[in-house]
């Protein structure tokens, strides 16, 4: 994959670096061998996983095992795996291509995104070569099935505080833990488990447990809202036996481990949430076109169109900020020496490298989904509720992807927690941007801007200056306390995610445009993100000032807000592009970008 260009090879470098040097991988930039592989697995997800749906969702074990099995024989398990041990170690955007095209069953994809993700990378880059050699093949295969043990019942969010504990033994032979895991994916069918437990009662360390280890215990399968065709059980541990060779990396490295997969499982849900999206716009466009009232096709009705535009967009964008994240991963892996003997240690330690951005595709990810299928199921009116019609499993299904992989309130505590580390550490030049703001605001523009979307450019310009001036006063008023004010951090980082998913739209659909004039909806959806994320910015932004003064904004604060509304409001007709949006999906019968 070409390098992505970029003066700050960490993230949050979006907000201080202009839109006129983004470099923004794309699904236009797919190689040939990435759109193969997506057709194939659209193929696999249509005849062998839609085909059998219904009997997925009757919790037919045996029946998902043999499609993971099949999955296997694909390759499709083995996609980060070191082919030394039978996978194939295909790039992270070949990953999110797969998590993107399992659309049918949210079930079964759940089985496979934890078998090739949180319950199996743990060991491809932390384990060792024996720990490799035993487990790795079978993983590859299905022969074995992985889960991932993290959470407890009093740490949830919190996983540190877990109060699973793990002794050594007399013998030193074994590490002989106690305590409980809840919520655990794949638990009641599964072979080799990732678990989290205190060394000592306070060195948080990673095991790889055995299902017949003496000791430890399934428990019963958890009655869900949604994900039904799905094993979710805890795991007990009463004097559990652990060999001392399954300790995982190094005792008291398990948050290295435990967080730095999960930012790998935060991009892959977020690549599910956009193909789930597409299915359903198109799900809900078909409906629209044939379902008639009053005389003529809903899909005619203005308020149907701005419905189907809304879910266009909002796709769309959160597409477009997903592949930009998986550039910036694959980028900061191609930069590491393979011939280093810890060369996989350091592509799981890398990951904390973009933690903001793998959060921000988990959180805008999750939520476009459920925004989309919403909708979708609104347009189906009445029939939208019932089983018979795709989205009211559809519905109860997504709704886990808010709360799982983290919850969404603590990814956004991690995306204003980490651009807050990257100012006070001086990771990324933040303070000399605020210095830069007055200059800016008085005459700076961009330089060589041109074409359709300049004003856009503009504007996300702009933005970035207010949140960096919101950033600034926050810090400026609680220092490092800023972590405790949870309202306020959460309204950062809906601004930083509004601003990094427009500049990522904007910027992806230059490109197309540049290399493909013959239509220019993807024009209409860049101004129509652009203008309404405009709208949000400025009533956060009022919202959160109010906070931070407590009430008593002075009249230099609202003039500065006020100057920032004058550069960043556009003159969009956000009415009509809708329109225009609609009418294109309605032309081509599916989601076609």
């Amino acid at each position: 994959m070409e390098n992505i260009k970029t003066n700050y090879l960490t993230g949050g470098s979006f907000l201080v670096e202009p839109i006129s040097e983004a470099t923004v991988f794309s699904r236009e930039d797919f190689t040939e061998e990435h759109r193969e592989i997506y057709h194939m697995v659209k193929e696999f997800d249509k005849e062998r996983i839609f085909a059998q749906k219904e009997e997925i969702e009757k919790f037919n074990k045996d029946l998902s095992l043999s499609l993971i099995r099949e999955m296997g024989e694909l390759g499709l398990l083995g996609i980060d795996i070191p082919e030394k041990y039978g996978g194939m170690e295909l790039d992270k955007v070949t990953t999110a291509i797969v998590a993107e095209a399992l659309i049918h069953s949210p079930s079964f994809s759940t089985v496979w995104a934890v078998q090739t993700g949180i319950g199996s990378l743990p060991i491809v880059w932390f384990g060792t070569p024996e720990q490799k050699e035993k487990y790795l093949p079978k993983i590859v295969t299905g022969e074995i099935l992985c889960a991932y043990g993290l959470t407890e019942p009093s740490a949830g969010s919190d996983a540190l505080a877990g109060k699973t504990t793990a002794i050594l033994s007399e013998d030193g032979k074994h590490y002989i833990l106690n305590g409980e895991k809840i919520f655990i994916t794949n638990a009641g069918w599964a072979d080799v488990f990732i678990v989290f437990a205190q060394v000592d009662g306070n060195k948080f360390s990673a095991f790889i447990v055995d299902r017949d280890s003496e000791g430890f215990s399934i428990g019963a399968e958890e009655k869900k809202m949604g994900m039904k065709g799905s094993s979710t059980t805890p795991l007990i541990f009463q004097d559990a036996k652990v060999p001392v060779e399954n300790l995982l990396y190094k005792i008291g490295k398990g948050a290295a481990i435990a967080f730095n997969v999960l930012n790998i499982g935060r991009f892959k849900l977020g690549a599910a949430g956009v193909g789930g999206s597409k299915t359903a716009i198109e799900a809900a466009a078909q409906y629209a076109k044939e379902r008639r009232a009053f005389g003529k096709p809903i899909a005619q009705f203005d308020a149907i169109i701005k419905k189907i535009a809304d879910m266009t967009v909002r796709t769309f964008a959160a597409d477009s900020m997903l592949y930009r994240t998986i550039g910036l991963l694959q980028n900061e892996i191609d930069q590491l020496d393979k011939s280093d003997p810890d060369y996989y240690i350091n592509i799981g330690e890398a990951m904390e490298q973009f933690a903001i951005e793998t959060s921000m595709a988990k959180v805008f990810g999750s939520e476009t989904s459920h925004f989309v299928i919403n909708e979708g199921l609104q347009i189906f009116g009445g029939y939208g509720y019932l089983e018979d019609f795709p989205l009211a499993s559809a519905y109860r299904d997504d709704r886990i992807n808010q709360i799982w992989e983290g919850t969404n309130e603590i990814n956004r505590q991690i995306i204003t927690g980490f651009m807050m580390k990257k100012a006070l550490m001086e990771e990324l030049p933040i303070r000399e941007s605020i210095s830069a703001i007055d200059h800016f605001m008085s005459n700076g523009k961009i330089e060589n801007n041109e074409g359709l979307l300049a004003n856009e450019c503009e504007t996300i310009e702009t933005g970035k200056r207010l949140a960096l001036y919101i950033f600034n006063e926050a810090l400026n008023r609680f220092g490092q306390d800023l972590k405790h004010e949870q309202q306020i951090t959460e309204m950062l980082a809906d601004v930083f995610i509004d601003l990094y998913t427009a500049e990522s739209t904007v910027v992806r659909a230059q490109k197309i445009l540049e290399n493909d004039n013959h239509d220019k909806t993807v024009c209409s959806i860049a101004k129509i993100y652009t203008a309404e994320m405009v709208l949000r910015l400025l009533n956060i932004s009022l919202t959160a000032l109010n906070g931070i003064f407590s009430g008593h904004t002075t009249y230099e604060v609202i003039d500065q807000l006020r100057q920032f509304q004058a550069r960043m409001m556009t003159q969009t007709d956000i009415i009509n592009l809708k329109r225009n949006v609609a009418r294109y999906i309605y032309y081509h019968k599916e989601y076609p970008f």
